[in-house]
């Protein structure tokens, strides 16, 4: 049985309403998994029944559509049946009535046409010579000439009986050409109206499944939306429930108390339990701000060592710089006396040269 499925229509405000209720429920299950005060270790038996319940409830919705569409597909192969039996039942009579006209108006005995399967035909229509007045000649027979026929009115009252007989019958065959139409116009007519009458019934049981489809999925929708409000109600209890638990557990418990016995790590006393730690007590601070102070009376005497030393630093580097200085200014008049002292003894050697010309030319 083939499935018919509608495609390109709007989608329907009761799927979509129940897509997002499942959507809703996966949601509240979530929560409800990741929830660390109600998850425990295994297998969530009440969320696998509603998996088990909501399959069932789908796999009933879709055994329904299917029973649907195939009543609706029997309905249709019976109307094509139907039709075809009307369709075969119409060629038979039309051949039927054309076997009768047949039968009834195209005789052997009033055929105009040559029988081709007959070959002795014109040998019995035109015998043995009989006489000079025999119809069966004419005048390329040499035996009947123009201004001899005898038989001229007998010839021509054949020959307005058979055009009469041609007339007549060509008027009845018209008459039952137009009987024949209006029989046809009329089972036309008969066979579209019950066509039609088929196809209201057919629509009017489409109509009736559809509102029953309707029905049952409405019916359906209220058990699950009833259903879904009971486990709404019954998880809202659990987490009250859940809720007054922590809060007497908080109240009872030593998590709201000030006492610093509870921070204390029962395996290394030296440490502490973050998530239950109150603070310091009173000596914890005490000596902690007394090594506070230690450390900053440290750091104060290594602060005005580190300003002596860079003070003495600072003190050398000048005395540096100063004898740097006086060295240059040394080296400055040394280098003014070399060049006095060049100059001199260039000026010397000048006016020696210039005083003994000819024995500095040999």
């Amino acid at each position: 049985m083939r499935k018919m499925y509608q495609v390109d229509l709007p989608p329907d405000p009761k799927e979509v309403a129940a897509i997002e209720a499942r959507r809703n429920q996966e949601r509240e299950q979530q929560s409800r998994f990741f929830n660390v005060r109600t998850r425990v270790m295994g297998v969530d038996v009440e969320a696998l029944n509603n998996q088990v319940e909501e399959r069932k409830l789908q796999e009933a919705t879709e055994r329904s559509k299917e029973a649907a569409y195939g009543t609706n597909q029997v309905r249709y192969d019976l109307v094509a049946q139907m039709l075809e039996k009307e369709q075969a039942e119409r060629t038979r009579r039309l051949a039927k009535k054309v076997q009768n006209f047949r039968e009834q108006r195209q005789k052997l005995r009033n055929r105009c046409e040559l029988d081709f399967w007959n070959s002795n035909q014109l040998w019995r229509e035109f015998p043995a010579y009989l006489g000079d007045n025999a119809p069966y000649y004419g005048q390329a027979s040499l035996q009947c000439f123009s201004g001899e026929d005898l038989e001229r009115a007998t010839y021509l009252r054949m020959q307005q009986e058979q055009f009469q007989y041609s007339l007549e019958r060509q008027l009845q065959e018209q008459q039952q050409a137009r009987v024949d139409e209006n029989c046809a116009d009329m089972l036309n007519d008969q066979l579209r109206l019950a066509m039609d009458m088929r196809a209201a019934q057919l629509a009017k049981l489409e109509e009736s499944c559809h509102i029953a489809m309707m029905a049952a999925t409405a019916s359906a929708n209220k058990a699950q939306a009833v259903k879904l409000a009971e486990q709404q109600g019954q998880e809202h209890q659990r987490q009250q429930e859940a809720n007054l638990v922590e809060v007497q557990n908080q109240i009872t418990s030593d998590l709201l108390t000030e006492n610093p016995q509870v921070a204390q790590n029962p395996v290394a006393p030296h440490r502490v339990l973050p998530y239950c730690w109150k603070g310091m007590t009173p000596e914890q601070r005490a000596t902690i701000r007394k090594v506070q102070e230690t450390q900053h009376h440290e750091k104060e005497a290594q602060r005005q060592a580190e300003q002596a030393l860079d003070a003495k630093w600072e003190s050398q580097a000048i005395n540096l710089a100063q004898a740097a200085k006086e060295l240059e200014e040394q080296e400055r008049e040394l280098c003014a006396e070399f060049r006095r002292g060049l100059g001199s003894f260039n000026q010397q050697l000048a006016m020696e040269q210039n005083a003994h010309p000819i024995s500095s030319a040999i």
